[in-house]
């Protein structure tokens, strides 16, 4: 036995009463509002309107946790549809079972009906959503840690995962005779390894997309890329049922497909950083990121807004130079004033002491 083995919980659903309280629920939705908190934040940086991210939400999550059991049900329907499989539990979500594939998809249409109705490209929501996605899925990882799932292959290193014989229905593990629960081995946690690298692919997108300022969502393709990359090799260490192709898992399949879609875009697309704003009757209008080219040409900048200035300033000074001066004409200064000291006559009425140069 690896006594240095990483534990799993032997218990995944509390009652509150008649209210079940599963782990893999409360970590699919931690997930989803460190998503949120992510993406508002990156949004109203990009001049949006307070709490957006929730009107974005209503419709992207709900459409996106369908997508992910359309997908997993799709490609896993022997537990479902098989011989002993019972189609009813299709839907029992809670027992783990949803596609990461899938809820990308389905989480796309929701925010893309919802920037329809907002009128805001969905390239915009992408690219402020890109770190906010992989820090939810590893926060979800979490939920098949309690289900005791998603592991690897056999190991002995002080990193191995001790996995229990789970019942999932009843959110418990499986206990021996004497009441001990049921040991099936130690292996790889393959759940902990995706779970760091969606956490490295988060701070690799942010940093990223800080450096170089990506636009028209192609922030959203940097983080497609890298989390395909780490898919890939996680899953050739998975022994859990899954179909294969050609002698390899499905998944491995669609995360080949998935980057070279995202390969392509990232190097076709090109444009600048998109930023909101919001004018006073509530519209809401697209503009180029401050600083960028786009932004000087188009006038929406800061460079803008400076040479605007310079103008106006310019056409002032022009304006003061072609004012008639003060003095009036015809004074001859040079003539003495007469014996009784008064100032030569100029024809100007005004008291001296308020003339000019007096």
């Amino acid at each position: 036995m690896n006594l240095a083995a990483i534990p799993s919980p032997t218990q995944s659903v509390w009652h509150l009463g008649p209210l079940p309280l599963r782990a893999y629920a409360v970590c699919i939705i931690l997930g989803i509002v460190a998503a949120c908190v992510v993406t508002e934040y990156r949004m109203r940086a990009r001049g949006a309107p307070k709490s957006l991210v929730l009107d974005l939400a209503v419709w992207a999550v709900p459409a996106g946790i369908i997508g992910a059991r359309i997908y997993h049900v799709i490609t896993s329907p022997e537990a479902y549809f098989g011989a002993d499989g019972d189609p009813v539990r299709a839907l029992y979500i809670w027992e783990g079972g949803l596609g990461v594939w899938g809820s990308v998809l389905g989480g796309a249409v929701g925010a893309w009906i919802a920037c329809r109705r907002l009128g805001i490209p969905l390239s915009f929501v992408a690219a402020c959503l890109a770190p906010g996605l992989p820090l939810a899925q590893g926060i979800g990882r979490l939920g098949n840690w309690f289900n005791n799932e998603l592991y690897g292959g056999a190991t002995t290193l002080p990193w191995g995962l001790k996995v229990y014989e789970f019942d999932t229905a009843s959110g418990k593990a499986v206990e021996t005779a004497t009441g001990e629960p049921s040991v099936l081995g130690t292996y790889h946690p393959a759940f902990l390894y995706e779970l760091v690298w969606d956490f490295g692919v988060a701070l690799l997108v942010w940093q990223l997309d800080k450096r170089f300022r990506f636009g028209k969502g192609k922030a959203f393709a940097v983080y497609v890329m890298a989390y395909c990359v780490g898919r890939f090799w996680i899953e050739l260490m998975r022994t859990d049922p899954a179909n294969h192709i050609l002698g390899m898992r499905l998944n491995n399949w669609t995360a080949i497909v998935v980057f070279l879609g995202a390969l392509i875009y990232f190097l076709r697309v090109k444009g600048p950083q998109e930023y909101l704003r919001v004018d006073e009757d509530g519209t809401i209008t697209v503009i180029p990121a401050p600083g960028s080219p786009a932004s000087a040409e188009t006038g929406t900048g800061p460079e803008a807004a400076i040479e605007t200035a310079t103008d106006t300033d310019t056409d002032d000074d022009a304006e003061v130079a072609d004012e008639p001066d003060d003095e009036p004409d015809g004074v001859d200064l040079s003539k003495e004033p007469d014996e009784s000291g008064d100032e030569p006559d100029t024809g100007d009425s005004e008291p001296a002491q308020s003339r000019p140069g007096t």
